[in-house]
């Protein structure tokens, strides 16, 4: 499973920022604009609060087989049997989420060094979030990666790099030429007016950078 997993448009969650009533509507209205992953971020909830919204976003994904994964709790995606977990720097090391999860889950590492990206590729992550690429307001503490460092992190690991970080319509084609498998979203979707709209304009510029356009 974890090898085919289409990741052009990779969509973060934050109930914080979303202008649909539901977190329930905005991932639906999302990829039915062409998100492909996912990824559930709570930060400010209880377990059980997770994992009833994780239950419940699963549905969704489900439906649309669209990949489901959980923002830091190993825990809350194996309980609801999400399609992989999401670890930052601080969270467990790749190489035993990957001993408790199995091969079958994906597991992705953020990374803002060349020596992460290598690590986490050596570790058995599947993917590799890289930035911030750009300013964002949505995550404090973020650390600055230039065009050239992710560039050099393109050529030098094999496993798809996902560029996060401010990333939006204004900004995304300065990206061309970096070697990315996909960007990473929050407010440049789940923010918007339209949100399937502007996953769909989003979409169509990501692959434009995927074929060299």
């Amino acid at each position: 499973m974890n090898k085919n997993i289409d990741y052009t448009l990779y969509l973060c969650t934050d109930r914080n920022l979303m202008t649909s009533e539901t977190i329930e509507l905005s991932v639906k209205e999302a990829i039915e604009g062409g998100c492909t992953v996912i990824q559930l971020r709570e930060k400010d909830t209880t377990s059980l609060e997770f994992y009833n919204i994780a239950k419940s976003i699963k549905e969704i994904t489900d439906k649309y087989s669209v990949p489901l994964i959980i923002n830091d709790r190993l825990d809350i995606a194996i309980a609801v049997d999400a399609a992989g977990v999401h670890l930052g720097q601080k969270d467990l090391p790749a190489q035993i989420v990957r001993k408790i999860v199995g091969e079958n889950k994906i597991i992705g590492v953020s990374t803002a060094t060349v020596e992460e990206a290598i690590k986490a590729q050596e570790d058995g992550a599947n993917y590799i979030g890289v930035g911030a690429v750009f300013s964002t307001g949505t995550k404090l503490n973020t650390r600055k990666v230039t065009f050239e460092m992710l560039s050099e992190i393109s050529k030098l690991v094999d496993i798809p790099i996902i560029a996060i970080g401010g990333i939006n319509l204004n900004n995304i084609d300065l990206l061309k030429g970096s070697g990315i498998s996909g960007v990473a979203v929050v407010s440049a979707v789940i923010a918007q007016k339209d949100v399937k709209n502007s996953a769909v304009e989003l979409y169509k510029k990501v692959m434009n950078i995927k074929n060299n356009i």
